[in-house]
């Protein structure tokens, strides 16, 4: 099956919040993101709301609902009690939990699954309970351990963090390098029965040859570089070329 794309909007409500203005709209380009076929939504909501707000997720949910129903929402986040409370509230398709502390700017590891494991595995339980499929965010080293332990969480898939790929930009032979690691962890996590994910710095040019590397790789999340894009393309044409680089017959 190709790979799917889910189109995170955080970049969106990020230039919104400048002018605390309703335009540009999360709900209105996300509606256009769906309707060139994405596969879903994707949100960040942070403590300090500084891109996607708290007040984004009902009204993203009722735009699936009633308009694309096969559509996906996916929310990730750092597990606090009051991010858990926001998911049971949005009810997503999927969660993906992070181990971002709240004063980053993005995320820029995975968890540490040997050490963390104990810890997220009752989350993940709770997750699934509620009817989510639980994506736990990893790094992409090539650690074969770490997608053991991450399975014995009881996650459903893990999602690779590709920023030390996206780095590579300009540099064959690096990138290269990292789409060999990040190959390395892919097979290790199917090997333990888990789907993989990916995200980070992806774009056009640099999915095709991850996807070649990770031909079941089951869906990827991207913002910043398809945000960027649609500056330049239109979101309906930006999402279009995405999915052509995801491998999908458009």
């Amino acid at each position: 099956m190709p790979t799917e794309l889910s189109v995170n909007v955080n970049a969106i409500a990020l230039l919104r919040n400048r002018r605390d203005l309703p335009w540009p709209s999360v709900t209105g380009l996300g509606r256009i993101a769906l309707q060139a076929g994405a596969h879903g939504l994707t949100v960040h909501p942070r403590p300090d709301q500084r891109h996607i707000r708290f007040s984004d997720l009902p009204d993203i949910r009722r735009l699936i609902d009633s308009e694309f129903p096969e559509a996906e929402f996916n929310i990730e986040g750092y597990p606090s009690e009051a991010f858990l409370e926001l998911v049971a509230r949005a009810a997503p398709e999927q969660v993906t939990l992070v181990p971002d502390d709240p004063s980053q700017p993005t995320s820029d590891h995975g968890f540490d699954f040997k050490s963390e494991g104990a810890w997220l595995a009752p989350i993940v339980e709770r997750l699934k309970a509620q009817g989510a499929r639980v994506s736990l965010f990893a790094d992409g080293d090539g650690d074969a351990d770490q997608m053991k332990a991450a399975a014995e969480t009881g996650c459903d898939r893990v999602e690779l963090y590709t920023g030390p790929y996206g780095g590579t930009w300009g540099d064959p032979e690096a990138a290269s390098r990292e789409i060999d690691k990040l190959g390395a962890s892919a097979d290790a996590a199917i090997a333990h029965g888990l789907g993989v994910n990916a995200g980070h710095d992806l774009t056009v040019a640099n999915l095709p040859a991850l996807i070649a590397r990770i031909p079941s790789l089951a869906e990827v999340s991207i913002g910043h570089g398809l945000t960027a894009d649609a500056l330049e393309f239109g979101m309906a044409e930006t999402v279009i070329r995405f999915r052509r680089a995801c491998g999908q017959a458009v």
